[in-house]
C-alpha cells in the first residue's frame, strides 16, 4: 500500500469510499483488499480519526480508497461536506456490522442520510453494501438467515437507494481474508 501514486501518475485510478458507523468494520476491510494477512495488523486497528486515503495498485490502476471514520462525531461534518468527497468516486462501499443488530436502524439511517447528500449524482456510482462480520457459521443462526436478514435489511436498503442506485450486497469476513459472496 503507498499513500502517493507519484511513481504511478500514468495508471488509470478508481476513488472508492468506505462508509459504515464505527466499529464495522471498515479498516479490517481496507487491509483484506491490501492483501494483508498478517492477523495482527487486525488486532491492532484503532477507529479511524476522519478520512484515511490509501493507494492500492489493482493490476494497471490505483484504487484510492478513502476509509471514513464512523464515530458519530464525524458524521455529520460527512454529510455536510458531502459535495467535496463524492467528486469523482467510482464506488461507494457502505459497510454494516452484521452482528451488531441494535444498530441496524442506525446504520440505516445513516446510508439514506448519505445517499440523500450526495443527491442525484452527475456520474454513476456503484454503490456496494457489505454485511460485514458475516462469519463462518453464522448462517446457520436463525437471526443471520438468509430470509431473516432479507426481512430486517435488504427490502429496507433497495427501498433506500433505488431508483437512483442498484445496490450489490455481499457477505463479508476477515476470517476467510476478504472472501465476499453475492447476497441473494
Amino acid at each position: 500500500m503507498s499513500d502517493t501514486d507519484s511513481e504511478n501518475s500514468q495508471a488509470p485510478s478508481k476513488k472508492v469510499l468506505i462508509i459504515g458507523l464505527d466499529n464495522s468494520g471498515k479498516t479490517s476491510i481496507l487491509l483484506s483488499l491490501t492483501k494483508t494477512t498478517n492477523l495482527l495488523s487486525y488486532f491492532s486497528i484503532k477507529p479511524t480519526k476522519g478520512i484515511q486515503i490509501s493507494s492500492i495498485e489493482d493490476g494497471e490502476r490505483i484504487v484510492k480508497v478513502w476509509d471514513f471514520g464512523g464515530q458519530k462525531s464525524y458524521r455529520n461534518d460527512y454529510l455536510q461536506n458531502m459535495d467535496q468527497y463524492i467528486e469523482g468516486v467510482d464506488e461507494l462501499i457502505y459497510v454494516i456490522d452484521i452482528q451488531d443488530r441494535r444498530r441496524y436502524d442506525e446504520a440505516l439511517e445513516y446510508l439514506k442520510n448519505i445517499l440523500k447528500a450526495i443527491g442525484k449524482p452527475e456520474r454513476k456510482i456503484d454503490l456496494t453494501i457489505y454485511f460485514h462480520k458475516f462469519d463462518p457459521l453464522l448462517d446457520v443462526l436463525e437471526e443471520y438467515s438468509t430470509q431473516t436478514i432479507s426481512l430486517k435489511l435488504v427490502g429496507d436498503i433497495n427501498a433506500i437507494a433505488t431508483p437512483t442506485y442498484d445496490p450489490k450486497i455481499f457477505k463479508t469476513s476477515i476470517y476467510t481474508i476478504f472472501q465476499k459472496k453475492t447476497f441473494q
